[in-house]
């Protein structure tokens, strides 16, 4: 059959970066074999729901292109507390099977164990408060009273779990090692284990694709397979991604780094959807060429998991840029100008979209995101408030003042108001005063912007357009003298 892989994110908050980037991997497989690309909403743990975090699981999907084949928006299913009847039954066989028992230990008795640095498992499990130590029908009694319980799977106490991982190749593991894990909580709702397994079979999922982090829970579902009598589809484990300074991206090192966490976090920079998936479909695979700048079609056409390496891969925020300064190149001045329309316009009030498309060619190459329209290039917006001292002491000269007056009447009486025009007023006022272009150019570029550096001279005042070069120059002579 053609495969079904699922990307089932926990709405416990907003959508990682790392989240994200399981589900481009899980999507470019399924289009890139002609499969299926199911969201499943794993909702279990109730207390940790943060409210609005599903929605942006959603949005963020749908900002970088990934189109959900099957999920919440299909129909009821694709929410984990929506099938909570469904594990109950499931625990009911396993526990029909002698596969998994019930459990009454309190939090203190746990808590206990755990200080003694013991596991619950095999080695321990007939000194805790449960179904092999409790006589059935205590156990029935007990649960009869509503008193607070567990289901627990039986791990083996010997025998090895083994398994061929596509990523990581082949995986063993000691069932002696492995503790006796919850599948069913106090509340009457699965642990990820349990609804993790069934939900898997139940959707007919074929391939597994996940962070490396779930690698050690495999075990565990195999056992439930196993238990099941059903077939476990196909493990693929997606490498870690590290900080730039080394170690697990956390929430904490990216903080600490200054590296975006979320998704939302990368939209509300104004960096494009592209971008970001093409940055982190690097993270990890590799292609078949040298190229480096992808369009989601290119990375569906050459995507495979035998391209995937198990080795870590190191998140580059200022490879992102480079990546994001690319794919606006791409993109074009009209769309870049509608996608930045809005941000400006929050910025700056209403601004036409034919003025906006004329700052971003002003800018071209030089644009690294959208934000920095109304950052480093807000002097196209509006007035320079100030002026750079470091430029003054440079650039100002002690004839400054004089050169900008004289460089604005000329610019008053110019026919076309072109960079060719320009250009060419400015080096006659040059010759004509006697001094060099560059005691025009560099002053002349100080008082319009505020600024050293930027866009040529004469392409920033074409975009800027008559009246604002005339009031610019003659506000900074007079500011500055």
């Amino acid at each position: 059959m053609a495969p079904r892989v699922r990307f089932a994110p926990s709405p416990t908050g907003y959508l990682h970066i790392g989240g994200l980037r399981t589900a481009l991997f899980c999507y470019l497989f399924a289009r890139s074999q002609g499969g299926t690309f199911v969201l499943r909403i794993e909702d279990t743990d109730r207390s940790r729901l943060v409210e609005d975090a599903e929605a942006d699981i959603v949005a963020s999907l749908r900002w970088a292109g990934l189109v959900v084949d099957e999920g919440p928006a299909s129909g009821p299913g694709y929410r984990q507390s929506e099938r909570t009847a469904l594990y109950q039954d499931h625990v009911q066989r396993l526990l029909a099977k002698g596969h998994a028992y019930y459990a009454f230990d309190t939090p203190e008795a746990l808590a206990a164990m755990r200080q003694d640095g013991d596991a619950y498992g095999p080695a321990t499990r007939g000194r805790m408060l449960n179904a092999f130590t409790l006589s059935e029908s205590e156990v029935t009694a007990r649960i009869a009273n509503r008193e607070p319980h567990v289901v627990r799977l039986l791990v083996p106490e010997k025998g090895r779990i083994e398994f061929e991982d596509l990523i990581k190749g082949h995986v063993a593991m000691d069932a002696a090692g492995l503790d006796d894990q919850v599948l069913l909580k106090s509340d009457g709702f699965p642990t990820y284990h349990l609804a993790n397994v069934v939900d898997d079979h139940h959707m007919r999922i074929t391939h597994v694709i996940r962070g490396e982090e779930w690698l050690p829970s495999v075990p565990k579902h195999m056992l439930l397979y196993r238990a099941f009598g059903w077939e476990p589809p196909v493990m693929a484990h997606l490498p870690l991604i590290l900080s730039p300074s080394g170690g697990k991206l956390s929430k904490r090192s990216a903080t600490t780094l200054g590296i975006p966490v979320s998704v939302r976090d990368y939209r509300a920079l104004e960096y494009e959807p592209e971008a970001l998936v093409n940055f982190l479909a690097l993270l990890g695979w590799h292609p078949s060429s040298e190229q480096e700048v992808f369009s989601m079609a290119e990375l569906t056409e050459q995507f495979s998991l035998d391209r995937v390496v198990p080795s870590p891969a190191r998140f580059d925020l200022s490879k992102l840029r480079w990546s994001n300064q690319q794919h606006l190149r791409l993109l074009g001045t009209a769309q870049v100008a509608a996608r930045a329309a809005d941000q400006v316009a929050k910025a700056f009030g209403p601004v036409a979209h034919t003025y906006v498309a004329s700052v971003v060619a002003a800018v071209g190459h030089r644009l690294v995101v959208r934000s920095d329209l109304c950052t480093e290039y807000a002097y196209f917006f509006r007035d320079p408030a100030l002026y750079d001292p470091r430029g003054i002491k440079r650039r100002w000269k002690a004839d400054a003042a004089v050169l900008m007056r004289a460089y604005a009447n000329r610019l008053e009486t110019l026919g076309a108001f072109d960079e060719a025009q320009l250009e060419s007023a400015l080096r006659t006022l040059a010759k004509e005063r006697g001094v060099g272009a560059g005691r025009i150019i560099h002053p002349a570029r100080l008082a319009v912007s505020g600024t050293t550096a930027g866009p040529s001279l004469f392409v920033l005042l074409a975009a800027l357009g008559r009246e604002a070069c005339v009031r610019r120059l003659r506000r900074a002579a007079a500011v500055l003298g």
